[in-house]
């Protein structure tokens, strides 16, 4: 039986010192302990050739082709996937570049992954001590839409190597994940806005709260975001959940499903009010909502939280000093059967 263990190299780099924004790039073949390595051939539209990820300025219509070097530094032959993913805002608060976004704003005219495609094979095959080169064509729509594009170049490696041999052990695949920026500008780059979406509870890995739903419209990054909330309840005025997340950075036309966690304390039906703030250095959005909690709601996403009042440690305590106890009964009564077995042996014995 073999134990997967994913490890996902994300290799970051500044692309603009003045905003401070960070994005995945690729690291060099040199040193490499990971087997392979992947390197973007930097194109004459590059705007900053200091950058190793793509950062391109385009043109409506334009059709262009760029390259990466997939480095293998194996002695043997090695397999990696390569796609386009376009960029997302995770429920972490930060851009995600490797697994496919689940949804974007209503705003979001075009992705990445549609005006980007890979030529020839997605699954590569490199020859040992060698490289190869992969390339993507790029189609930018001909209506003009100022503003960025973001992305990433995804590659990861998918053969079978195995470390551990000894038979009967646990062994370990490992999969090594690469993205390359990429960061298309065409015209001028809008101010960025935002939007306040839905407001409701929910849950964000496996803990109950209040999820509000904030929307960047624009084609523009939003980066090093303080977003403050403050929710009390409508009947009383009492504050029930204050939250503070640092550091957001937001995609293009993305949501963030900003978490506001409850912890320990249950969700109670009732009315309530959010007031949110989402500010960096240069911007500040205020927002204030009522919204309602319901009893079925509260039901559910209570029994559902991991920190589920329904069940306390004494409770737990309790489950686990029964059964011990019934653990405990089942020896004493296996060791009587046993003795009385060996005792009406005896007897029977005896008799002869």
């Amino acid at each position: 039986m073999q134990r997967f263990k994913k490890i996902q190299l994300l290799v970051l780099a500044v692309f603009a010192l003045m905003l401070g924004i960070s994005f995945p790039v690729a690291a060099s073949a040199a040193g490499n302990n990971v087997g392979y390595s992947v390197s973007a051939k930097i194109p004459k539209n590059q705007i900053n050739k200091q950058n190793s990820f793509f950062d391109l300025k385009m043109k409506p219509g334009q059709t262009q082709t760029i390259q990466v070097k997939v480095y293998n530094v194996t002695n043997s032959d090695i397999k990696v996937r390569t796609a386009i993913r376009t960029a997302w805002t995770n429920s972490a608060g930060t851009v995600e570049y490797v697994t496919p976004g689940k949804s974007y704003d209503s705003s979001l005219k075009h992705k990445m992954s549609d005006i980007t495609k890979i030529q020839g094979k997605k699954t590569l095959t490199i020859p040992a001590s060698s490289s190869k080169i992969v390339t993507a064509k790029i189609t930018m729509p001909k209506d003009s839409s100022e503003g960025v594009i973001l992305g990433g170049w995804y590659f990861k490696r998918v053969d079978s190597k195995v470390t551990g041999t000894v038979k009967g052990e646990n062994t370990i695949k490992d999969e090594y994940t690469y993205v390359i920026g990429m960061k298309y500008t065409e015209g001028k780059v809008p101010n960025p806005n935002m939007k306040l979406g839905k407001v409701a509870a929910g849950m964000s890995d496996y803990n109950r709260g209040v999820i509000a739903d904030l929307r960047n419209p624009t084609a523009v990054i939003i980066p090093k975001l303080k977003v403050t909330s403050t929710i009390t309840d409508r009947d009383g005025g009492k504050v029930v959940n204050k939250n503070t997340k640092e550091n957001v950075m937001m995609a293009p036309n993305t949501g963030y499903n900003y978490p506001m966690l409850y912890g320990k304390t249950a969700l109670k039906a009732g009315n309530y009010h959010l007031h949110l703030v989402a500010k960096n250095s240069d911007h500040e959005w205020v927002f204030d909502r009522d919204f309602t909690i319901t009893q079925a709601q509260a039901n559910k996403y209570n029994n559902d939280s991991v920190e589920s009042p329904g069940i306390s440690i004494w409770l737990l305590i309790a489950l686990g000093a029964l059964g011990m106890l019934i653990l405990i009964l089942l020896i004493l009564l296996i060791i009587y059967l046993i003795r009385r077995r060996r005792r009406d042996k005896e007897d029977e014995d005896s008799k002869k």
